[in-house]
């Protein structure tokens, strides 16, 4: 039961959910419209105008500018137990891999594709960047380098600014490469295989680096850390918790390069997780000469390729201001993306990750297949409500595509008026704006038509 869900992927998301098509898009799109017009109206001045910066990140433009020892402070007590749990997790996870069944009742499967790829955006959503606080790769690497005697901050060579985030996008999408186009996607070798090479590549790049590496070129603590941006939690002046709006959180996204490859990738594979599951598209592998291991190849890369084009057309299209490069653009709207992919993620994974989530933890009490009952949750099945309760279901998937696009609206037009003209802050907007609308109407279609 468990590899039919995996494989199904956003389930209870077809086409008899009780509400219409045309209604769904007409309405989303109205929304972002309207949004859009009272933005023009009532926000004149910007309100989150940071990541205007090409590095975008005063802290670490300054440390890349200082070669001084900085100030290490002792880490806090909930730091502490949330890595340890983290690494706890690792071994589990990597016990599973080793020595567990090469079936899909091995919990493997669930953990790596379900509790970590989308519980983890669940749960950035809800409390910040989970992954960088319970990331075993830091965790690991503090200790190889404790061992050592050298800095886990601070590597061989400073990590490149020029390369930003290209290495966790190419990480990130041979992630959902293996996911949805490899002809072995639940077979425990290949799965086993890529976390190795992530492992690998994570010590690797944090011996030569230092930390720095992690924060862009892991992919699940760059994935985590851009969804948990829009937490309400953030950090005050003095380091400690305090609510924030989401809007003010994700402006502060560095605006590096490679951004809009992350988002393009994370936007793309979605929307393409959804369209390989239409009838149009199956109805195409059958018909076709080629192999449909082709066509999801090629598939895939036009929906990322697609994606990030047609955003980046609508940034370009952009007017500027003086002293902004038109090029500049789209890395430094990419920010306003994130709310989209959120919204898509919320939508699309929300009865994965709580049925084959659910699943994953009974089958987490045998993870060897001994027939053992290790957590006392052997007998936890999922109760399917949502499927049950189609109507909930359609609207909290509607709110969660509308709500994305609307913060996403909002973002875009702030960080529009800090750039822009002040003759072109309307009409210049509008490229962009037709970017969104063709997001939010292709988008609900693929989800409601898969």
């Amino acid at each position: 039961m468990i590899g039919a869900l995996v494989e199904a992927h956003g389930i209870g998301g077809a086409e008899d959910l009780p509400i219409s098509l045309g209604l769904a898009v007409s309405g989303a799109v109205a929304a972002l419209v309207v949004s859009f017009t009272v933005l023009v109206v009532a926000w004149r001045t910007p309100r989150y105008a940071t990541g205007l910066d090409d590095e975008a990140d005063p802290e670490v433009a300054e440390d890349l500018e200082d070669p001084e020892e900085p100030v290490r402070e002792r880490p806090s007590p909930w730091i502490v137990v949330l890595r340890t749990l983290g690494l706890v997790g690792f071994v589990f996870t990597a016990l599973t891999a080793v020595l567990g069944e090469d079936l899909l009742t091995n919990p493997f499967f669930g953990i790596i594709y379900v509790w970590l790829w989308v519980g983890m955006v669940f749960a950035s959503l809800l409390f910040g960047p989970v992954w960088r606080a319970i990331s075993p790769m830091r965790t690991i690497n503090a200790a190889l380098a404790r061992v050592a005697g050298s800095d886990p901050e601070r590597g061989v060579v400073d990590y490149p600014s020029w390369l930003g985030y290209w290495p966790a996008a190419i990480a990130l999408y041979s992630f959902v490469w293996m996911e949805l186009v490899s002809r072995t996607p639940t077979d425990l070798g290949t799965v086993r295989l890529w976390c190795a090479l992530y492992v690998a590549a994570m010590l690797i790049g944090g011996a030569v680096f230092g930390s720095r590496f992690y924060e862009n070129a892991d992919p699940f603590e760059v994935y985590s850390t851009l969804v948990g941006s829009l937490s309400i939690w953030g950090r005050n002046e003095e380091g400690g918790v305090a609510l924030r709006s989401p809007l003010a959180g994700a402006a502060t996204i560095p605006s590096r390069p490679g951004l809009v490859a992350v988002v393009a990738v994370l936007f793309g594979s979605t929307a393409f997780d959804s369209f390989s599951g239409s009838s149009y598209w199956l109805r195409t592998i059958q018909q076709a000469s080629v192999t449909g291991f082709t066509l999801d190849n090629l598939g895939l890369l036009a929906f990322c390729v697609g994606a990030g084009l047609i955003f980046a057309t609508g940034a370009v299209l952009t007017s500027v201001g003086p002293g902004v490069r038109r090029t500049e653009l789209p890395r430094r709207l990419a920010h306003s993306i994130v709310p989209i992919v959120a919204g898509y993620i919320v939508a699309h994974y929300l009865t994965l990750l709580i049925d084959v989530g659910t699943q994953t933890l009974a089958l987490a009490s045998d993870p060897l297949g001994k027939g053992w009952n290790i957590f006392f949750t052997a007998a936890v099945e999922p109760t399917y409500w949502f499927s049950y309760h189609p109507s909930v279901l359609a609207t909290i998937k509607v709110m969660a595509v509308v709500i994305g696009h609307v913060a996403a609206a909002v973002l875009a037009h702030d960080r529009a008026i800090a750039l822009l003209p002040r003759r072109h802050q309307i009409t210049g907007q509008l490229p962009l704006l037709a970017a969104m609308v063709a997001f939010t109407a292709g988008g609900l279609y693929l989800l409601f038509t898969a």
